[in-house]
């Protein structure tokens, strides 16, 4: 059982509520530089809404001062953080705090301090008239490169090409979910998670927000091409089937397109004689032939991947331990 530090025991705790009307939940990873701020500027605008709370912070296996900073906030406001074992991604980290979470309603928001907090009240509003879900959507993408516009909206064109639950298009993780909602989304047995398309899928009655982005203050995303890619791998292999249906299509034509070429050269050879081998004609067909051969084995692997990872039945996420200023259990 971990102690609190004198300096910290020394002044006022703050009690943690046992049945919170909102839990705000803050995925981080490496986020030193914010992580002070984020849970200052969400702890006055909880006060300002709503008449108990609970803030948690989920550290994604950081390698940097994010929880220790932190620490020194618990004493403030109602903070627990729970820390991961190692960086599991954000989408378990999300997972981690909506299994954490006591309160009616749960709001999910980054550590980044880009997302506008003025939108809360809004979300707040639309739950209490009803809805099970208000999430927040770009309002839009100029401050992003043309070639990441471009393929963020070819990746949701994919996603949603076929797709009975369609995904909301630039639909960010900040989010209200009602408490119905999140014991759906916990009950669901699945580890590839893709938390936007489970959002979608679980259905319930929603609203999009429109919000515009702020730069960045301090630090810089930990989100690049490689985590983006992985991302939406995880996506499209979770949410639709289309890829496996167009390989078959195309193994399907290049088939019929190799029986009408042995017939026609069938009745030529009849008709006129054989002609002198042609080498080139053969290198290329093989070639082609396995290529697309080696590509759709390779889609189907990315399949047989997702169904592997979910037969081992692993947690997807491990907790090292949880903090909080009253009590700190390992």
């Amino acid at each position: 059982m971990n102690q609190l530090s004198p300096s910290l025991s020394s002044r006022p705790v703050c009690i943690l509520p046992a049945h919170p009307q909102v839990s705000f939940v803050i995925p981080a990873f490496n986020e030193e530089e914010n992580i002070a701020r984020a849970l200052q500027s969400v702890n006055c605008e909880a006060q300002q809404l709503v008449a108990s709370y609970e803030i948690i912070l989920v550290d994604d296996g950081s390698s940097d001062a994010t929880f220790a900073r932190a620490r020194t906030c618990c004493v403030g406001m109602p903070l627990r953080i729970i820390r991961l074992s190692r960086n599991f991604g954000k989408e378990q980290a999300l997972m981690a705090g909506l299994v954490a979470a006591k309160g009616e309603a749960v709001i999910t928001i980054d550590a980044d301090r880009q997302e506008p907090l003025s939108a809360l009240k809004k979300m707040l509003d639309y739950w209490r008239n009803g809805y099970d879900m208000a999430y927040a959507v770009r309002a839009h993408r100029r401050d992003e490169s043309a070639a990441k516009r471009m393929l963020t909206s070819a990746f949701y064109k994919a996603l949603n090409f076929g797709n009975d639950t369609p995904i909301p298009v630039d639909a960010r993780d900040f989010r209200l979910m009602d408490r119905k909602v999140v014991d759906t989304i916990c009950s669901l047995k699945e580890r590839n998670r893709f938390m936007k398309g489970l959002y979608g899928w679980v259905g319930f009655k929603s609203v999009a927000i429109p919000v515009e982005l702020r730069e960045r203050e301090e630090g810089s995303s930990k989100f690049g091409f490689a985590g983006l890619f992985q991302l939406a791998l995880t996506g499209l292999t979770s949410f639709t089937a289309w890829p496996l249906r167009l390989w078959t299509g195309i193994g399907s034509v290049v088939a019929l397109a190799s029986l009408t070429y042995g017939f026609y050269l069938t009745a030529r050879t009849i008709a006129f004689g054989a002609d002198l081998p042609g080498w080139s004609t053969l290198a290329v067909g093989m070639f082609l032939l396995s290529g697309v051969q080696l590509i759709s084995i390779g889609v189907l692997g990315e399949y047989v991947a997702r169904i592997f990872t979910e037969v081992k039945g692993r947690p997807g996420f491990i907790v090292d331990y949880e903090y909080n200023a009253e009590v700190s259990q390992k």
